[in-house]
C-alpha cells in the first residue's frame, strides 16, 4: 500500500504580533514591538502550502488558536465580561495580555509529537500533544491542539491522541521540532530520533549557560513509551548545550531529516559518532541506508545557520528519489550561507535542488518552513480517513485566502491588542474558519453553554 508524507502546516491566527516572548529565540527577541501585518503573514504561509501541492506533494491546514485567551486571562484573577478582562489586563498586566494574544500556534511543528502506524505496537497513528511547558504563551495551547487534531484525525479504528504530558518542568516537551523519523519508505517501519537539551534527572548530560533547554529526555521517552515504540526504532540523541546557548531553541533549528537522510550542522549534537552509528545500524536493521550530510562551520558559522534558518528548512522527496529544499529567503540574504547552498546541489548528492520561499512575517517571529508544518506520515487508507476538509485544494487555498483578506488586519501593533474589538474579530473569523475545514466546535467560545 502506498504511503505519504502529509504536512499540515498551520495557518497564521489573527493576532499575529511580535511581543518578543520567545527567551532564547534570537528572532524573536529581537523584533520585539515591531507593527506586524497578520493579512500578509497567512498569505504568505498559503501560498506555500499552494506551491507545494501544485508540486505534486500531499499538503494539510492546521487552524490557528483562539485568542486573545479570554480564560487563560480569567484564570489568572482578570473578571468581568470579556472586554473588562482585556481592558483590566491591558491596564494591570500588559505582558500578560501580550501573551494571551499570541499567534505561535502557528509554528505547528511544536504541536504535537507523531507516530505513523508502521512503528507503533497497536498499528495506529499515534499523536502527542506537546505540553511547551517552558514559556507561558505556549503552554496555554494544548488544550485546543488536542481538540483540533482530534477533529482532523477522527477515526479510532486508524488514529491515537495522547494528552500532553505533565506540565512540570522534569517533562518539558516540545513536539515534532525535537523529532525526526528516518525510513527506507513511508510506509514501512523506520527509526524515530528524538533530540532532547537537557535530562531532568541524569546529571551525566551537561545544560546550557545562557538560555534554556526546552526538551528533556524523560519527556521524549514518555512520548515513546505512549507510542508503543520498540527499543529497536528509538534513539536518543543530546543537543549541543553551547548551540542552544546561542540562540538553538530547537533541533530544528540545527539538523532536519527526510527518508533515509539527516542534514545537520557540525556542531549540532553531542557525541556526533556514536550516534550516527546507532542511526546507521538501526535503520539497516529496517532495509534502509542511512545518509548524513554534514554542514562544517568552516563554511557556515552556527550564527549564520540560526539567522538564516538554513536548517529550520523543509526536506521533501520527490518522485524520481531526490531531494528538495524548501528555505526562507533569509538564507539567499546570507553570502555564507547561499554560496554552500549552491555548491551542494552542484554536487551531485542527495539534495539536488533548493526552493526559495518568502515567510518574512513568521521568521521576524522566530518561525521558519519547517516551524510552520506538522509531518504526519499516512497510508492510503489512514488518508482516505482524515477529515477532508483540511486537505489543500485548489478551492481551499482560494477560499482561505478570501477569508483571510476579509478578516484579518494588515496592521497590528502591541496597542491594538488591548482592543476588545480584536476579540469579536477573531471569533467571527474562528467561527466561519471551523464551518470551512469542517471541524465543528473545538474552540472555547464555541463548547461555551
Amino acid at each position: 500500500m502506498k504511503a505519504y508524507e502529509v504536512n499540515f502546516d498551520g495557518l497564521v491566527g489573527p493576532t499575529h504580533n511580535y511581543g518578543g516572548l520567545s527567551y532564547g529565540n534570537v528572532a524573536s527577541q529581537s523584533n520585539s514591538q515591531q507593527a506586524s501585518n497578520p493579512r500578509e503573514a497567512a498569505r504568505q504561509g498559503l501560498a506555500k502550502m499552494k506551491a507545494l501541492m501544485d508540486m505534486g506533494f500531499q499538503q494539510g491546514v492546521l487552524a490557528p488558536q483562539e485568542r486573545p485567551d479570554v480564560a487563560a486571562l480569567r484564570a489568572l484573577g482578570f473578571g468581568g465580561s470579556d472586554a473588562q478582562v482585556i481592558e483590566r489586563a491591558a491596564r494591570d498586566a500588559m505582558p500578560l495580555l501580550v501573551a494571551s494574544c499570541s499567534a505561535s500556534s502557528m509554528w505547528v511543528a511544536n504541536a504535537a509529537t507523531v507516530s505513523p502506524s508502521a512503528d507503533t505496537a497497536d498499528g495506529r497513528v499515534h499523536f502527542t500533544a506537546a505540553n511547551l511547558n517552558c514559556k507561558y504563551h505556549r503552554s496555554i495551547e494544548h488544550p485546543t491542539t488536542s481538540r483540533v487534531l482530534g477533529a482532523m484525525f477522527r477515526d479510532e479504528r486508524h488514529f491515537a491522541h495522547h494528552a500532553a504530558l505533565p506540565a512540570v518542568g522534569q517533562f518539558g516537551d516540545e513536539g515534532a521540532a525535537n523529532h525526526t523519523r528516518f525510513c527506507r519508505d513511508y510506509g514501512e517501519a523506520g527509526v524515530e530520533f528524538f533530540v532532547f537539551g537537557r535530562s531532568a534527572f541524569d546529571t551525566r548530560y551537561p545544560a546550557p549557560q545562557k538560555y534554556p533547554a526546552r526538551q528533556t529526555l524523560e519527556a521524549s521517552q514518555a512520548v515513546a513509551r505512549l507510542h508503543g515504540l520498540s527499543e529497536e526504532g528509538v534513539v536518543y540523541a543530546q543537543q549541543n548545550p553551547a548551540v542552544i546557548d546561542q540562540g538553538v531553541f530547537h533541533n530544528d533549528v540545527i539538523a532536519v531529516g527526510n527518508g533515509e537522510l539527516l542534514f545537520y550542522h557540525e556542531d549540532a549534537f553531542v557525541d556526533t559518532a556514536p550516534m550516527l552509528a546507532q542511526l546507521q545500524a538501526k535503520l539497516a536493521k529496517r532495509g534502509g541506508h542511512f545518509q548524513a550530510v554534514c554542514v562544517p562551520r568552516s563554511q557556515v558559522a552556527v550564527e549564520d545557520a540560526v539567522r538564516s534558518y538554513l536548517f529550520n528548512s523543509q526536506l521533501l522527496s520527490r518522485a524520481d528519489g531526490s531531494m528538495l529544499l524548501i528555505v526562507p529567503e533569509e538564507c539567499r540574504a546570507n553570502e555564507r550561507v547561499w554560496q554552500y547552498l549552491q555548491q551542494l546541489t552542484a554536487q551531485g548528492g542527495p539534495i539536488a535542488e533548493v526552493k526559495v520561499f518568502d515567510l518574512k512575517q513568521s521568521m521576524q517571529n522566530g518561525g521558519g518552513p519547517a516551524c510552520l508544518r506538522l509531518r504526519v506520515a499516512l497510508n492510503e487508507t489512514e488518508l482516505a480517513a482524515v477529515n477532508p476538509g483540511v486537505i489543500m485544494t485548489a478551492p481551499l487555498y482560494d477560499t482561505l485566502t478570501q477569508w483571510v483578506d476579509r478578516h484579518y488586519r494588515d496592521r497590528l501593533s502591541e496597542a491594538d491588542l488591548a482592543d476588545p474589538q480584536l476579540l469579536v474579530e477573531c471569533r467571527t473569523a474562528l467561527d466561519e474558519l471551523t464551518q470551512i475545514l469542517k471541524l465543528g466546535a473545538v474552540y472555547p467560545f464555541q463548547l461555551q453553554p
